[in-house]
């Protein structure tokens, strides 16, 4: 899932941190329709563990965020505790990720959504952060 070929646009990059492969698959695969358009901001999914289990693994979370950097930054949305963990021992690390990679502090689901169809118009990391951030905001009731 990625822009355009042809495209010269540098769009941030997102990346879903999931325990399970088939939840960040998925909530890719919701963003990125939901996005729509023809050119959508590049999208990885980073669930489970190598070897297909459930869990979290820093190799699969950086190969993800190199996929999908295009110079503009990296947003990583993790959705529970040691995913959160694994990213931010990444970051700590300071070479594990690309450059202007940050965890952005949102919902998985809505803050997926909402960071993938910013992204995808182009927004520059904060912007992409700031959106995927207020879907804490969004009520249901």
């Amino acid at each position: 899932m990625s822009e355009s070929p042809g495209s010269t646009h540098q769009f941030v990059g997102i990346v879903l941190v999931s325990h399970s492969a088939a939840v960040a698959a998925s909530v890719a695969e919701l963003a990125t329709g939901l996005a729509g358009g023809d050119t959508t901001a590049p999208v990885a999914a980073a669930g489970g563990t190598v070897d297909g289990g459930l869990g979290t693994s820093a190799e699969l979370i950086s190969a993800a965020a190199a996929s999908v950097d295009r110079g503009a930054g990296v947003a990583l949305l993790a959705d529970l505790g040691s995913a959160v963990l694994t990213v931010k021992a990444l970051l700590a690390e300071g070479d594990e990720l690309p450059d202007n990679s940050r965890l952005v502090d949102a919902p998985f689901v809505e803050g997926a959504v909402a960071a993938v169809v910013t992204a995808s118009t182009g927004a520059d990391l904060a912007a992409v952060e700031a959106a995927a951030a207020e879907a804490y905001t969004y009520r249901k009731a």
